[in-house]
């Protein structure tokens, strides 16, 4: 896993230009692998889609991953014959390679991906990058999964996609659908923050790009599809299964052990509105109560065991009082760097001293019941002891988790940096475009120096593929 610094934070989203100068706002990356067969007649659809329904300027990308066919020179004549086609030529396989080889050096706002079989349907092409252009979402994604979408594929891909689904849920507590359909799409200013971060280089790609964006704050967008099995695909089920699957070990173990910088990727964007400085709004409620309650089941449970042992050695009041005292200390370490998140030894002293003063309410509480039993009750059982002091602290639960973020830790800091509205961070600068040779330095030799020797080429005539 990369442990390589991020270069910051994003921008605030904003709805990309309607026009650009000479910049296309979508770059549709087609990587393949010795598909000398279904490439042309793959891109000539695209591109007969994407100028008859998109309505910004595009650009197709071929990526090649060391085919060793003709599929370099089929890619080199689609460039040549089409102005929106550019060829990228790699030395070395893999799908997670090619993408982040055409994904960071392309100039495009919005960058996508599809396979070379087009089993999804073309219409959602549009819908899947709308939200990207509007600012609405970071990445989008097509979703087989998703109870709308119209899918034709066997039973065997069937059950190991939605196993594999279910592997992600259940490990990386992966909230999206659908991690392997190929059709995706993200924001440039995202990518350039989330690729440095993903190791994996072949099919796993996808899978580990999602989850640290999911991990980062940012938005998923899924779009249901409709989806028909290629029944020629050439990828290897039980290989690509296996290296998923290590895969998954892998990006747990490092989000097990703190080894991500997911420090530097939480809350990306300045837009968020939980980061803006609002007044009258309490900031950091809902976290602070999920803590101030498990601090307090555990401590309430610490309270039980305690009195339980003193109450042999004396009587309940007194049992009641060294408990709850013992309690309190603890309790307000606990919530004091847990709950509030305050760090250091400043002001612990006055801390647990209000902390006491808070806790001295509860002791109130708890004996008054008390007393009210005993005078109820002469002998009272000690399981009805326990229930009575279990409803007196519940009782005062509410009213010490007020006074501790009113009173004891008022300027306590919050749990996530604002960001200033009058100061929000600046946006890189566009970058200069620059021709596609230069563009991808480590593509290898492009293929666009032999396109202006080769005539444009019939459909059908294509070489004939090798052993599919």
């Amino acid at each position: 896993m990369r442990t390589d610094s991020s270069p910051g934070f994003l921008p605030a989203r904003e709805h990309l230009p309607a026009a650009g100068a000479g910049t296309p706002v979508l770059d549709v990356v087609v990587p393949v692998y010795n598909e000398e067969r279904d490439l042309r007649p793959c891109v000539l659809r695209l591109h007969a889609h994407l100028t008859r329904t998109f309505p910004y300027g595009f650009r197709i990308t071929v990526a090649d991953n060391a085919s060793t066919d003709a599929t370099p020179h089929v890619a080199a004549r689609l460039a040549a014959e089409l102005a929106e086609v550019v060829s990228v030529r790699l030395e070395q396989k893999g799908r997670g390679r090619a993408l982040r080889t055409v994904w960071s050096a392309s100039d495009a706002p919005v960058l996508a991906y599809m396979d070379v079989d087009l089993s999804t349907d073309l219409n959602a092409l549009l819908p899947l990058v709308a939200p990207l252009i509007s600012g609405h979402s970071d990445l989008a994604i097509g979703s087989r999964l998703a109870r709308s979408s119209r899918v034709v594929r066997g039973a065997k891909r069937e059950f190991i996609s939605r196993s594999y689904n279910l592997i992600l849920r259940g490990s990386l507590q992966a909230r999206f659908s659908d991690a392997q359909c190929g059709f995706k799409a993200i924001r440039r200013d995202v990518a350039q923050v989330l690729l440095p971060l993903v190791e994996d280089t072949g099919w796993f790609f996808d899978t580990e790009m999602l989850v640290l964006a999911e991990r980062a704050g940012c938005r998923i967008h899924e779009v249901p599809v409709d989806w028909v099995d290629d029944p020629d695909s050439t990828v290897h089920i039980v290989r690509t299964a296996t290296e998923d699957l290590k895969g998954v070990w892998r990006v747990g173990r490092a989000l097990a052990t703190g080894s991500l910088p997911l420090d530097r990727l939480a809350r990306p964007f300045g837009d968020d509105p939980r980061d803006r400085e609002l007044t009258d709004v309490p900031q950091g409620l809902a976290r602070q109560l999920v803590g101030f309650c498990v601090v307090g089941v555990l401590s309430t449970l610490f309270y039980l065991l305690l009195y339980s042992g003193f109450r042999p050695f004396c009587g309940s009041q007194t049992a009641n009082a060294l408990a709850l005292l013992v309690s309190a200390v603890a309790n307000t370490a606990a919530n004091r760097r847990l709950t509030f998140g305050v760090r250091g030894r400043a002001g612990a002293a006055r801390h647990q001293a209000q902390g006491l003063v808070v806790f001295g309410i509860g002791l109130v509480l708890t004996a008054g019941s008390l007393a009210a039993l005993n005078a109820a009750t002469a002998d009272p059982d000690h399981s009805t002891e326990l229930a009575v002091l279990i409803a007196a602290n519940l009782a005062a639960t509410v009213l010490r988790f007020l006074l501790f973020r009113a009173w004891v830790f008022p300027d306590a800091p919050p749990t996530v940096a604002a960001v200033s509205p009058e100061a929000p961070p600046a946006a890189p600068a566009p970058p200069v475009p620059d021709p596609p040779a230069a563009r991808y330095p480590d593509a290898g030799r492009p293929w666009s120096e032999a396109a202006a020797s080769l005539r444009p080429a019939h459909p059908a005539d294509t070489h004939p593929r090798d052993g599919r």
